[in-house]
């Protein structure tokens, strides 16, 4: 059973971006500056953690933990990420973001202790 407290609350987010192969080293480094920046400069976001696959490195992850919607609201606005996602576009081969519940806020709260 999801709780639902705590998910009606948080938005919890996998984003699946494929980045064209010429671009890759690029968009790692803004990548990496976005999550960096998102984590120092936001209470409300509890964890933006990118991600590369093993087998595809073009196949970037990103597990997306806001405190609200309100938090989510404020990063998509913020500075940091507009630049991110302008200097990126013609980088991202295609982009799906993955909505999800967590199971255990017991476990949730003993990994992130940011919320």
């Amino acid at each position: 059973m999801v709780d639902d407290n705590i998910n009606n609350k948080m938005l919890v987010r996998i984003s699946v971006v494929e980045v064209y192969p010429e671009y890759l080293d690029e968009y790692l480094v803004i990548a990496k500056e976005v999550a960096e920046a998102s984590i120092e400069k936001e209470k409300g976001v509890i964890s933006i953690y990118p991600m590369m696959l093993v087998k595809n490195n073009n196949i970037i992850n990103i597990l997306e933990i806001y405190k609200d919607q309100e938090s989510y609201n404020k990063h998509i606005n913020s500075e940091h990420f507009q630049k991110y996602k302008k200097g990126t576009l013609h980088m991202v081969k295609s982009l799906e973001l993955l909505d999800s519940y967590q199971l255990s806020d017991k476990n949730f709260k003993a990994i992130f202790k940011r919320q």
